[in-house]
């Protein structure tokens, strides 16, 4: 029966698709809260405590009371049953110090979540140009931090400028497992889109 494990192969599910999906953004919008929000593994961390080495080089302007930052990726993974897909997310390192490390996550990525703060949005523009300039699809998560945003979707977009008027902004928190997971099916959809537009002549 459907929804049951049986001892026949022929009624077993196909398996899941892997996809390699990054998770980016400037530092401390929420990233490696986000991998943790969603996956169905325990994450792999690389967060280091902040210490007085950063000061000077890490802008803690806005954030003045992270203690850890990311040094080299987040990392889960997320089976998408009625998707077909396994998702394996890669959260990337915030701070400019560690950008060098984007190119080699890059590779087998096939979409991207740019993640944004909108008390601090010129934090978010360094990685929507590094996805833009290399082609990579994405879509952007605006993080509503205590469980607010002062703006709609639509003025976050504007403020952007974004290259590709149908790039989605959405507005999410986080933390929330169910605002990550619509997150993750509109870069799907987006995915499944661009790949059914024939190639130019």
């Amino acid at each position: 029966m459907p929804g049951f494990d049986t001892d026949d192969d022929t009624t077993a599910a196909p398996e899941a698709s892997p996809v390699k999906i990054l998770v980016a953004g400037g530092f401390g919008v929420g990233k490696t809260t986000l991998v943790e929000a969603i996956s169905e593994i325990d994450p792999l961390r690389t967060e280091e405590r902040l210490t007085s080495a950063g000061v000077g080089v890490d802008d803690l302007d806005g954030i003045e009371n992270k203690t850890a930052t990311t040094v080299a990726m987040d990392f889960g993974r997320i089976t998408l049953t009625d998707a077909g897909v396994a998702l394996y997310l890669f959260g990337t390192p915030g701070q400019e110090r560690f950008w060098f490390m984007w190119d080699d996550l890059l590779r087998g990525a096939l979409g991207a979540i740019v993640l944004v703060d909108t008390r601090r949005l010129d934090r978010g523009f360094p990685a929507i140009d590094f996805f833009e300039n290399r082609g990579l699809p994405f879509v952007v998560g605006a993080n509503c931090f205590d469980g607010e945003q002062p703006y709609t979707a639509e003025e976050i977009k504007a403020a952007l400028h974004l290259t590709d008027p149908d790039t989605p902004v959405l507005l999410l928190d986080a933390r929330s497992r169910e605002d990550v997971r619509g997150c993750l099916l509109s870069l799907l959809e987006r995915l499944i889109t661009q790949a059914r537009v024939p190639a130019p002549v």
